[in-house]
């Protein structure tokens, strides 16, 4: 159990290591370290999705480890409350980026081992503070620089407590 205590409240997560070993362990690795902490949710769409765990507030992209190979294909789900890796265009770019599903998005789920199939790989879920989730989701956003969707007042992630 990994608990996120964000600035606007506490954000309880699960890993499925079983499904998303490589995903679920990178994302833990990250959290043990204290690589989330200090970060913000730096993009926030309502009725889709809130993204975390790359910015700092000023907006500045910390530097993650390497990516890790794309898991979409092992069966996860899009679905409200489950936690996928963000990534570029390309299938295999993930690293420590990731967004909570607002809603049910199975757009992103796998279809095919193509560019546009491979779709964003579900490796954990929101077990308590899903009304977090949802009050981060109604935050008033803007654009800055190059990035749009951005919370005019940051989320930031305070502490990370990794449950042993």
């Amino acid at each position: 159990m990994i608990t996120f205590k964000t600035n606007m409240g506490d954000i309880q997560i699960a890993l499925d290591y079983e499904n998303t070993p490589i995903s679920a362990r990178n994302f833990l690795k990250y959290c043990k370290e204290g690589f989330y902490e200090g970060t913000i949710f730096h993009r926030v769409i309502k009725g889709f999705m809130i993204q975390g765990g790359g910015m700092l507030p000023d907006m500045t992209e910390k530097e993650g480890h390497d990516v890790i190979v794309n898991e979409a294909n092992r069966g996860g789900k899009n679905v409200e409350g489950t936690l996928a890796m963000a990534r570029t265009m390309s299938p295999h770019s993930a690293s420590c980026q990731f967004f909570i599903n607002v809603r049910d998005n199975s757009f992103l789920d796998f279809t095919a081992k193509t560019n546009d199939g491979w779709g964003y790989a579900v490796f954990g879920k929101v077990t308590q503070g899903m009304e977090i989730v949802k009050k981060i989701e109604k935050v008033k956003t803007r654009s800055y620089g190059e990035h749009d969707d951005v919370p005019k007042m940051a989320v930031i992630v305070e502490k990370v407590i990794v449950a042993e």
